[in-house]
């Protein structure tokens, strides 16, 4: 339902305007290929021109206060439910699976970091030659 009303809003807001505005004289067929570019050059001013400071307004006087109350609503309604089941539901249940990883963690912990240490030295030496060989 918004979808559509934002859909319509944008048609009516945005494009008929622009198109009235390119209107100066009633519209007639151009009768040779030059008179036709001619309008397409003078449509495409007038839009270049006027078309920004339309969907300015348009953006600031509807679609942000549409956005604005559509954020409000569910900042009251649903985000309080979903605050509250976050705390009763999940929070305890990652607390408790931290709980029982953190001895799992720690031991992967040591043997990262005694990996580390063994190959440390390589990668200095590997980097250093990389280096002398920029050099020469």
């Amino acid at each position: 339902m918004i979808k559509k009303i934002l859909i319509i809003t944008i048609i009516c807001g945005v494009l008929l305007p622009a198109f009235s505005l390119a209107q100066t004289q009633p519209l007639q067929p151009p009768e040779t290929l030059e008179e036709a570019k001619e309008m397409g050059k003078k449509a495409l001013e007038v839009s270049q021109k006027e078309l920004p400071g339309i969907l300015e307004k348009v953006w600031k006087e509807e679609v942000l206060p549409t956005w604005q109350k559509m954020y409000d609503w569910f900042k009251i309604n649903i985000w309080p439910k979903i605050a509250s089941w976050f705390k009763k539901e999940v929070e305890p249940r990652v607390k408790e699976e931290v709980e029982k990883r953190k001895p799992i963690i720690g031991e992967e912990f040591k043997k990262e970091k005694e990996e580390i240490k063994e190959e440390l030295p390589e990668v200095g030496k590997s980097l250093w030659e990389k280096f002398k060989e920029l050099i020469k």
